[in-house]
Formats: C-alpha cells, structure tokens, sequence
C-alpha cells in the first residue's frame, strides 16, 4: 500500500512519469491537477549539448471526469532551447503523447473514452461533451481525430469480402432549396460491415475508391449486389467486370408493386376522374392489392376480388395484380436453369399488347436485368446487409441531428457500422 500522499495522488491520476504538484478545488468550477514531466534533460538534436529551460507554458487539458465531477489536467510544459550559441536549433516544447497528442485539447485517455463513447456506443457527443464539462467542437473535434487514425490504423478492417454491395442515402440537404446531397454505401453482405461511404452516388466516385484498391483484392470479389441502378450497374462493369452482379429480390418486387400501383392510378383517373377517394373502388383496393396473395384470408380475397370487378371495367389492374404475383414466384424456383427460362418467358410474356403499357414496361425491365435477377439463384446473397447498414447510418443522423459536414458523417457512420478493431484505440495517437 502507498504511503506517500503525492504518489499516492500520482497513482489517482494515472499517468506515467509526472509528478502532481497540486489539486485545484474550487466550489462550482472542475476539479484541476497540475502536473508536470519527470523525464530527464534532454540535449539538442543538432549539436548534442544539454538543453536548459526557456519558459514553462501551462497547457489545460479537458481530462476524465473524478468522482462525478469535469476535471483538467493543467500540464506545465518544458520549453527547452540550446545554450549553444553556435546551434540555430532553435527552442522546442516538451512533449509527450501518453498525456495528450501535439496541439490537443484533451487528454489522450479523454479522447480515447470519447471516441469510444461516441463512435462504438453512438452516445450524442453533447451529451459526452456535458460530462466532460468541455464544449460541443472540443469532443466532436477530438472525437473525429481519434476516430481517422483508428481507421487508418486498422488495416484489417476491409478484409478480403467474397461478395458487394452498393446503395445510396441521403446525406444532408444544404441550401436555402435543400438541394439533396447523396452518398453512397459499401458493404461487405457475405460478413455485414460498412467498408467505406462515398461523397457523391455518381459512377465517377464509386470507380475512383475502387481504383484504389489492390487488383487482387478486386479479383477475391465474386458477387455484387445492387439494386435496379443503373449507375451502379456501370461501376461493377467497368470495375468489377469478372464479378457477378446480382440484383436484388427485394427491389425486383417492389419495381412490380410500384408498376402495379401506377396501373390502379390511371385507371382510378381514366374511369372516375379523379384521384382515389375513399368511397372509390380501387383506392379501398390499395392495400390489398400489393398484399402477397398468401398473406390474404379468404375474407380479403374475396373483398379484393369484388372491388376489382366494380372499379376495374377493362382488367388491367387485375392484369398487373397477377404479374406482380407471376414475378414473385420467381423466387420460388431452386434451379438456376430452370428460373433462367421462367425469367425469359415472363419478361416477352409480359409485352403482349393485351397487358397494360406498365406491364409491358416491367416486362422490358425483366429481360434488361435478366441475367442479374437469375443470379441470385445461384449465389444466394441479397442487399438485406447494405439496407442493415443504411438503417445504422440513419440511426448515427438521427442521433446528431443530421450533417452538414461530410467528414463528420462518414468517420462517425464508419466507427459506427464499420466494425474497427477498438483494441486498437489504445496503441495509436492521431497525428
């Protein structure tokens, strides 16, 4: 057991090689601890004379809160300079990152707890930023710095994924029109974890973080998952072009429920002229309609059925009903020869002049995206993980309240959702 008060002091604080020189306690104000460095004298980098003291700075640093209350760490530095008057050295100040990272605002182990607060827990950095007794810029500052070099200090963290995917959220809308800024996510769906986030959803973006990648890593990708875009489409084919694309059954669906509703629009226009009321047939229609038909009772059924035959004179929402089903039971088919065939027919199947001109469309689509949908059959993997890690990133936005700075968005998401290795937080020091 330490007898000695001041060690016994300089245990409490927890940092090696200072010496305590007093505890600062005033009523209403954090509790303050002044230190300073026990090292020996150091000599000149240029000339190898001994250095001598030139002044003595007091640095403040926001530290861990003690005993339920904000406390500092008032660090009185060493500003050595040379005696030699031959030397152009210069003066330099002490410096020592297990007590605080050059030019920090906080103290590494305070920084360390933030990051983790923030970052693993998705705690509000106001609220850290309340127990620490420090500002709102001092924690997100400190929280962002720890928070790039554990990223950049994880190597790791990508892996080698076997399958990819790509998808687009809202990151902030900016300007007095709130002019909508997208980014764009990269996940690892075979092991769920958000690799990195793209300032922009446009193909130029997304090719450049993949150029950057090393040409063996982008051979290990077998899948790439994506929804029905386009843009996407084009990144994988110009840089993934030995992975298999595989869109995504989700979307495959929702495209047949969206065709299905834009058929029930126009017909509800064409034969009422109007938009749906509730006294309307199809509009009460609504939801049944894009029910799977397993999920209705015989009671709904038979109710769908009846609004459909007093709101639908020609068929063609009844038509689209059952193609939206027809596509469904796509997913049903374990042969990957097999649902190549079914897709085919389906998609000419579905152009014939008698169906509506949004089924001929869902049709074209169909056979545009053939080989894409049918390789699902074959690879089992879905974008599910990508939507998982758009839902952590809304859930990070929701927490501060949006951004605007997309620095902050992407260390914070990436910390979040990323999945870095934390045991490495207490071997780094930002830079």
């Amino acid at each position: 057991m330490e007898q000695d008060p001041t060690r016994a002091c300089e245990l409490l604080v927890g940092l090696p090689d200072v010496r305590v020189l007093g505890v600062i306690d005033e009523l209403g104000s954090a509790i303050t601890v002044v230190i300073e460095g026990r090292g020996a004298r150091p000599t000149c980098s240029s000339c190898g004379w001994l250095a001598v003291v030139k002044d003595r700075p007091l640095v403040e640093l926001a530290d861990l809160p003690a005993f339920g209350r904000p406390a500092r760490l008032r660090w009185r530095k060493h500003r050595w300079s040379c005696p030699n008057p031959g030397c152009e050295s210069g003066s330099w100040t002490e410096r020592d990152d297990r007590i605080a990272p050059t030019r920090a605002v906080m103290t590494a182990r305070a920084g360390r707890w933030a990051t983790r607060q923030v970052g693993e827990h998705g705690r509000t950095v106001h609220g850290v930023a309340a127990e620490l007794g420090c500002d709102w810029h001092t924690v997100n500052t400190t929280v962002i710095e720890w928070g790039e070099a554990l990223l950049g200090a994880d190597t790791e963290r990508i892996g080698t994924p076997d399958a990819l995917g790509l998808d687009e959220t809202l990151f902030a809308k900016v300007g007095p029109f709130h002019q909508q800024c997208w980014s764009t996510s990269i996940v690892d769906v075979a092991n769920p974890r958000l690799l990195d986030i793209i300032e922009s959803r446009a193909a130029q973006g997304c090719c450049a973080w993949f150029a950057q990648r090393d040409p063996a890593w982008l051979a290990g990708i077998r899948w790439a998952t994506l929804d029905l875009s386009g843009t996407y489409r084009s990144v994988f084919d110009t840089m993934l072009p030995d992975a298999a694309q595989v869109a995504d059954p989700f979307h495959v669906c929702r495209l047949a429920n969206h065709k299905l509703d834009e058929v029930r629009r126009r017909v509800q226009n064409e034969t009422c002229g109007h938009r749906g009321r509730k006294t309307d047939p199809l509009y009460r229609a609504r939801r049944l309609l894009t029910r799977a038909d397993e999920r209705l009772h015989e009671h709904g059924r038979t109710k769908l059925l009846g609004l459909l035959d007093a709101g639908d004179p020609r068929g063609e929402v009844r038509t689209a009903w059952h193609a939206k089903e027809v596509v469904r039971s796509i997913y049903e088919i374990t042969d990957p020869d097999l649902a190549a065939e079914f897709v085919d027919r389906l998609g000419h199947d579905l152009q014939d002049r008698s169906c509506p001109p949004e089924t001929r469309q869902l049709g074209r689509t169909l056979l545009r995206w053939h080989a894409q949908i049918v390789a699902w059959h074959r690879s089992r993997v879905t974008n599910g993980p990508t939507e998982a890690m758009n839902n952590l990133i809304k859930r990070i936005k929701r927490i501060a309240f949006g951004f605007t700075n997309f620095r902050n968005y992407r260390i914070r998401a990436l910390l979040y959702a990323g999945r870095p290795d934390w045991t490495l937080l207490d071997t780094i020091t930002p830079r």
